[in-house]
């Protein structure tokens, strides 16, 4: 609508107007009402949880989520989505409600448990997300892949792009170094037809 912009931090949306710079909305927060539920009071997965605090972190068989990247939808001003660390996407609708707790339509693609590993929840971790400019299709970016979803087909995406295949025999390293928890960004062309991500 040319008057409103989004913010936002691992745990809180806020909606924005331009002519009203000391205030903003709060319209999403998953902060839990006690903040050491999202390190089970161990001083460890503290320490982590401040380092590294967009992904999912993980204690006592619990996993917990956080924001990782948020945007408006561009033909519905009152429509925007965002992307999660545990490899979601939601799609809300403001006129809903004034904290949009609850989302329109959610977007995951379902692991098979046989192939679950220690890393499996790390890498589904979403790190970016773009709408097409047809408002039609979401791009998101994970560690291993692109995916590009259809909003109307919340079964899963519809196109799949292997970017970091070869290193899955690597990810322990990956983990040693930190290198696992690098984001990457990812954009559509004007028309849709070609995407482009960080390696």
């Amino acid at each position: 609508d040319g008057e409103t912009f989004i913010s936002a931090d691992d745990l809180r949306i806020n909606l924005w107007n331009l002519e009203i710079s000391n205030q903003s909305f709060n319209i999403v927060d998953v902060k839990p009402a006690n903040m050491e539920d999202l390190t089970g009071g161990n001083p460890f997965f503290d320490w982590q949880f401040w380092i590294h605090l967009d992904f999912l972190i993980l204690f006592s068989s619990i996993a917990y989520e956080v924001i990782t990247s948020a945007e408006f939808h561009p033909k519905h001003c009152n429509m925007l989505a965002y992307s999660s660390s545990k490899g979601s996407i939601r799609l809300i609708d403001m006129r809903q409600s004034a904290l949009c707790d609850t989302h329109s339509k959610l977007f995951e693609e379902q692991d098979d448990p046989g192939t679950r590993s220690f890393f499996t929840e790390i890498i589904a971790s979403i790190s970016d997300i773009k709408f097409a400019k047809d408002g039609r299709h979401i791009l998101s970016r994970d560690y291993m892949t692109l995916k590009l979803w259809d909003i109307n087909m919340d079964s899963g995406p519809v196109a799949t792009f292997q970017v970091h295949e070869h290193l899955r025999p690597k990810l322990c390293d990956l983990y040693e170094n930190d290198s696992i928890f690098d984001k990457f960004e990812c954009c559509l062309s004007g028309d849709g037809l070609r995407v482009a991500t960080g390696s």
